[in-house]
């Protein structure tokens, strides 16, 4: 073909001829070959442009032919693989949790009698232009692109046509190969069926969960009714659960995100004209009534938490049909444990209006969930136990108090800060108040870290937030793994009393960090996945991030495992301890009672409990953390910990105690523990009852000396430019004017050398003995080499950690009427002291084989209606008991009728208990109305309150 000739001609305008002193040669045959070149290339560059589009458009059609070859006939659905069934493990391999059953139930059902609500229910929600594509959408596929690939974002593109390819025809792999075989498959069935007959095969085809394949399975198995009997309300259900069978499904964990995504599919239908906007309301009200599940289950929760995780990884098909063997992380043992320590005392908790409870156990050197319990009941209705409490966000209260000290440890505190508890406003803005208040509702005065953590103290808790900085504790928590606090405009101080939502699974996940010093490894509920071949698909990987530095984490762990630290608020007999080895826990309760925690660990395992109601209702007052969680979680430790070599955690390093902050910062106010005894300085041996905080100098707040720029400098030279710092300031100098100061020119320099271990006291049980079996309603113990340096003063009796009696006299031994106690096994421990506390005890355990004379429970009232009284006025009152001998102690509690919370105003120990025993109130001098409680501590650590007395103070 001959080459055309292109010239171009063109007179170069006056204005941009140039001149020059040479008169250049013509340059008009130079043009045109360059012109003419020009042309050649064009043309060139346009026929390759057709010939590349040509080519492009030949690979395209063979590749589209060579995919074709081969591939399965789309008339014939019903050749279909042969599913196999998945079985789920627990972590030896040898118990089966649960079965997912291969064998598909389907009955298949002509699209006129499946109710259009059905399936315009499907079409509004999967795919909207049904009727109008030819089998896929080409913007479709291109809006899944972009934001697959560039907004990293999942996104569906399938219509229901290419759907039910997938499903019904081709294997689960994930490759861009099976997804062109997809297309053209898609592309066949349109050409080859009606747009109603792909949408009856997709309707009678596609899987909705376990062994429910096609619409009307579903409706059988999760409605007890026939598909053409559903309601409009139920058809969203229906269409709901295809995207994601596994997640949505109704047994599982996620119930609230079902019935979320069927209201979202009543509103497309409405907006898509199928059914009025009225229609979609009337049909958000109606309550959804499911069938019970019928599998044969094992740790239920657990088992839907991971085909959960498993199907978003592998898919619905290959964890329902694809033969798998999952060797889960569970530990069967301690998951039965962790079920009976539920079953065996949540029904204590129906007094305080608390219908469930959960709990998880991880071990914090792997991250492997050992035990989940979702709720007391996972097949009830009535308290919704499908839903998994584990992974349900909820307040965490004071539990979370750690976090927030953990990350002012980070940034130079120490558990010897002092802090002042006293009521303080923190908001700097003038028409807002945040003024949080202590569970208790007193004031303590200048506190160290440790006594505020260990003690759940609120107050200073609030100010550690402030010293910690928001920001840091957020990204604390994000290191510890914690999901549901990733929006930091939505916190601020309260974050520290539990003012954002946390799962359980989470929050003792970071627990664990404080048990292996700062490091916290990524959950895990798999060991291994095999698939039906036995090849291997996934196995435990180790995943651990650094949250915290080692000596952060053992300051944390020495407070929460110091029962001493917190016994002024929880008493020494609490369920925070096990007898036979160190354990740290902490407790946590909502300011309305709707949730409450215990969460503790040791070095091998770490164990969280929540007490509350599903429906987010308040329970009693006084259901706290220490109350209803605490004994559930200590009933299971104890279980499962029985035997176990004996761990200890390990110390942190010593660090200087007295000042607010370390490295020198400028102090006029010195907080130092005094033993009353020697007046030396207290030592580790010194006990509580011995020890005192004496404040050397003039107080001011760690504002004084700290300021936020610089966090262990000196004081700033213009505190009141930080504008928290006279809000803190106020209450201390108000409260070192009403206290006086204690003034002294010299601060003791040595340790206390009165309380140390030679000088505790030696004894023997000589009877009972250890398991010994007690016929008779009387319990006679007898002691011998009774000895101690300083002399014995006395011997106190406990039964199950309650105080039975002291014995002040020598041989020191027990004679004691018990027919109030309980048949059973009981715990027997003997304390002997000198008369400065050193103390030493002993324990065993004994048999009550007698039948107690009463068994129905105490009950405590006053014994008079109060009148009104004048302010300080005493006011003679008394109180009684059904059985005051079931009692091991009552406390008296007193409130205001503004306040919520109760003080401790006096605790009656046994020996003080008569059968009306009397008690002298002294009315406050504030006029206002006052509320009398009495609580009482029966010998099986139940509590027992009162009618509520209220006083009018004139």
């Amino acid at each position: 073909m001959p080459i055309p000739q292109f010239i171009h001609k063109k007179t170069p305008e006056p204005s941009r001829q140039i001149y020059s002193p040479v008169r250049p040669q013509n340059p008009e045959p130079k043009r045109k070959k360059i012109a003419s070149r020009l042309s050649f290339l064009r043309y060139i560059t346009k026929k390759g442009v057709i010939l590349a589009i040509f080519i492009g458009l030949l690979l395209i059609l063979g590749g589209f032919f060579y995919l074709s070859q081969g591939l399965p006939d789309p008339n014939k659905l019903i050749e279909r693989q042969v599913a196999q069934s998945t079985r789920i493990y627990d972590r030896t391999g040898k118990t089966v949790l649960y079965e997912i059953y291969g064998d598909q139930k389907r009955t298949l059902v002509g699209l006129n009698d499946i109710p259009q609500n059905v399936r315009n229910a499907t079409i509004a929600i999967e795919d909207k232009n049904f009727y109008k594509h030819g089998g896929f959408s080409l913007w479709a596929i291109f809006r899944t692109v972009v934001t697959n690939v560039i907004k990293n974002q999942k996104a569906g593109g399938s219509t229901l046509t290419q759907q039910l390819v997938k499903n019904a025809i081709l294997t689960n792999e994930k490759s861009y190969v099976r997804k062109v075989k997809e297309l053209i498959l898609a592309y066949q069935m349109e050409k080859r069926f009606s747009k109603d007959e792909i949408l009856q095969m997709y309707l009678n085809e596609i899987p909705y969960g376990s062994t429910a394949y096609g619409v009307e399975s579903a409706s059988q198995r999760y409605f007890g009714k026939r598909v053409q009997d559903v309601s409009l309300a139920e058809a969203a259900i229906l269409a709901a659960l295809p995207q994601a069978p596994s997640r949505y499904s109704p047994y599982g964990p996620n119930r609230d995100l079902l019935i979320s995504r069927q209201r979202y599919v009543l509103d497309v239908m409405s907006e898509q004209g199928h059914i009025s906007k009225d229609e979609a309301e009337a049909a958000k009200k109606v309550e959804i009534t499911f069938t019970k599940p019928k599998e044969n289950i094992l740790a239920p929760h657990f088992v839907m938490y991971l085909k959960n995780v498993l199907s978003e990884k592998y898919g619905d098909k290959t964890i329902e049909q694809g033969g798998l063997k999952i060797i889960s992380s569970i530990d069967i043992d301690k998951q039965k444990a962790a079920e009976e320590a539920i079953a065996e005392r949540v029904e204590k908790n129906d007094k305080y209006q608390a219908s469930n409870a959960a709990l998880v156990s991880i071990d914090p050197k792997t991250g492997q969930i050992l035990a989940m319990v979702g709720s007391k009941d996972y097949f009830s209705d009535k308290i919704d136990g499908q839903v998994n409490i584990a992974t349900s966000p909820r307040q965490p209260g004071s539990s979370f108090k750690p976090i927030v000290y953990a990350t002012a440890f980070a940034k130079g505190y120490t558990p010897d800060t002092v802090l002042y508890d006293l009521v303080t406003n923190f908001s700097t803005d003038a028409d807002k108040k945040y003024e949080p208040h202590n569970y208790d509702g007193a004031e303590h005065g200048p506190v160290t870290i440790r006594k505020a953590l260990a003690g759940s103290l609120n107050i200073p808790a609030v100010k550690a937030m402030y010293l910690a900085g928001v920001n840091s504790v957020m990204e604390a928590a994000k290191k510890l793994g914690y999901s549901t606090l990733n929006d930091k405009d939505r916190f601020g101080l309260s974050l520290v009393l539990g003012g954002g939502e946390v799962q359980l699974l989470e929050h003792v996940n970071a627990y664990s960090a404080f048990s292996q010093d700062g490091l916290v490894h990524a959950i895990s509920p798999v060991l291994r996945v095999e698939d039906k071949s036995g090849k291997i698909l996934e196995e435990y990987q180790d995943q651990s991030t650094k949250a915290f530095e080692p000596q952060v984490a053992r300051q944390i762990t020495s407070i929460l495992s110091d029962n001493n630290a917190r016994s002024y608020v929880f008493g020494s007999r609490n369920f925070l301890t096990l007898s036979d080895r160190p354990v740290a826990a902490k407790t946590g309760t909502t300011n309305d009672y709707k949730d409450a925690w215990t969460v503790g660990y040791t070095p091998s395992l770490v164990t969280g409990v929540w007490v509350g109601n599903n429906d987010a209702t308040s329970m009693k007052r006084g259901a706290d953390g220490s109350v209803v969680a605490a004994p559930i979680w200590n009933a299971y430790m104890k279980k499962v910990l029985a035997g176990t070599p004996i761990e200890n955690f390990t110390a942190p390093e010593s660090v200087k105690t007295g000042k607010p902050v370390l490295d020198g910062a400028a102090s006029s106010s010195l907080i130092i523990r005094i033993d009353r005894a020697s007046g030396l300085l207290a030592t580790e041996y010194t006990p509580a009852s011995f020890i005192e905080e004496i404040n050397f100098g003039q107080p001011h707040d760690i504002l004084y000396y700290v300021s936020k720029d610089n966090p262990r400098g000196p004081a700033p030279t213009n505190p009141s430019s930080d504008s928290q710092f006279a809000l803190w300031e106020a209450p201390v100098q108000a409260w070192a004017k009403k206290n006086g100061l204690i003034s002294t020119s010299t601060v003791p320099t040595e340790k206390d050398n009165l309380h140390k271990p030679e000088n505790q006291p030696i004894f023997t049980i000589e009877q009972p003995l250890e398991g010994q079996t007690i016929t008779e309603p009387r319990l006679s113990v007898t002691l011998s080499g009774v000895t101690a340096p300083r002399g014995v003063n006395r011997v106190e009796y406990y039964i199950n950690d309650n105080l039975l009696a002291t014995v002040s006299n020598y041989p020191f031994n027990l004679d004691q009427l018990i027919n109030f106690l309980t048949p059973g096994i009981q715990g027997l421990r003997v304390r002997i002291c000198d008369d400065i506390d050193n103390c030493s005890e002993k324990s065993i355990n004994i048999n009550l084989g007698f039948s107690p004379d009463q068994n129905i429970e105490p009950t405590l009232l006053w014994n008079q209606s109060v009148p009104e009284v004048d302010r300080g006025a005493v006011l003679n009152m008394s109180f009684t008991s059904s059985n005051i001998e079931a009692f091991s102690a009552i406390k008296i509690k007193q409130g205001s009728a503004s306040s919520s919370s109760n003080s401790l105003v006096k605790t009656f120990s046994r020996v003080d208990l008569q059968p009306i025993t009397p008690y002298s109130w002294t009315a406050p001098s504030q006029a206002g109305e006052y509320n009398l409680l009495l609580e009482g501590l029966t010998w099986g650590n139940n509590k027992i309150l009162s009618p509520t007395v209220t006083i009018k103070v004139k």
